[in-house]
């Protein structure tokens, strides 16, 4: 179990602590929503926290193969939903993966990113579309 802790700062605003680390980040409202656009959104940290996650269980799976995949670099797009409720609509993950991905045998990776836990646990509503590059 993990503890984050934070505060609303008012402007649309906000911070939190991170408990086991102690890392602290601000969110902001986008500047399509009243916000200033002046750190992630609440849902940019979604969007971020899906291609991480991807990375990361990709990298977990490799390394039960004996495989170290570090250099994985990404570029996720979350689009907005058009009509109320506002809402996350699609997340579009493109991970450029390393040379040493290739090590991987077939398919471990393709599975891991499309199982990974956050993507696991978004809404089926929100489509989710992963792009692997291969170098």
């Amino acid at each position: 179990m993990v503890t984050i802790t934070g505060e609303y700062q008012g402007g649309l605003h906000c911070s939190a602590v991170h408990g086991p680390s102690g890392n602290a980040l601000a969110t902001d409202a986008p500047r399509d929503n009243q916000g200033r656009g002046e750190a992630f959104s609440p849902t940019d940290l979604v969007a971020t926290g899906f291609a991480t996650c991807i990375a990361t269980t990709m990298a977990l799976a490799a390394r039960k193969h004996g495989v170290e995949i570090g250099g994985i670099t990404f570029e996720v797009t979350k689009e907005m939903s058009a009509d109320a409720p506002r809402r996350i609509s699609r997340l579009t993950a493109r991970m450029k993966m390393p040379a040493s991905a290739r090590s991987v045998p077939q398919g471990v990776l393709e599975k891991a990113a499309n199982t990974c836990p956050v993507h696991e646990s978004l809404a089926p509503a929100v489509e989710k579309v992963i792009e692997l590059i291969w170098e």
